[in-house]
C-alpha cells in the first residue's frame, strides 16, 4: 500500500484528473443497487445516493472528476486550491472525500473546463 501523500506540492506533483462520468442525486430509495454508488448522505430531510446517472435522477447532472492521487486525510490546502481555481473560474464544484481520492461532482457541460483547469494545477503551483 502506498503512503498517503501530506505535503501539497507532493500531492499536486502526484496528481491526475480522471472523469468518472455523469452522476445525480436522488433519493436511496429510487436506487436499487447500492453497490452501483459513489457516496450516500444522510441528512435531517432524507438520505440522498450520488448514482451513475443510468441509474436515473433528476435534472441536475454532474460531472464525477476523482483526483487521483492518494492525499492524507490530514494533508492541507488541496481541497482549498482546488475550489479556489474552480470558483475564479465560475464553476461549482461539490466536493466528496473518500479515504483514497477525492471526487468533484462540478456541472456536466463545465467538465471539461474544470478538468483542463485541474490538470494544469502541477505546473501552475510549483
Amino acid at each position: 500500500m502506498v503512503a498517503a501523500l501530506t505535503d501539497l506540492d507532493d500531492i499536486l506533483k502526484s496528481l491526475r484528473v480522471l472523469n468518472r462520468g455523469t452522476y445525480v442525486y436522488l433519493p436511496v430509495e429510487e436506487v436499487e443497487n447500492l453497490a452501483e454508488v459513489l457516496a450516500v448522505i444522510n441528512e435531517g430531510e432524507g438520505s440522498y445516493a450520488v448514482a451513475p446517472a443510468t441509474v436515473g435522477g433528476h435534472i441536475e447532472r454532474f460531472a464525477c472528476l476523482t483526483l487521483d492521487v492518494h492525499s492524507a486525510l490530514t494533508s492541507v490546502g488541496l481541497t482549498a486550491l482546488v475550489s479556489t481555481v474552480l470558483a475564479d473560474a465560475g464553476i461549482a464544484c461539490n466536493v466528496i472525500a473518500g479515504y483514497y481520492h477525492d471526487h468533484l461532482l462540478v456541472p456536466e457541460d463545465k467538465a471539461e473546463q474544470a478538468q483542463a483547469l485541474l490538470a494544469a494545477l502541477p505546473t501552475k503551483n510549483r
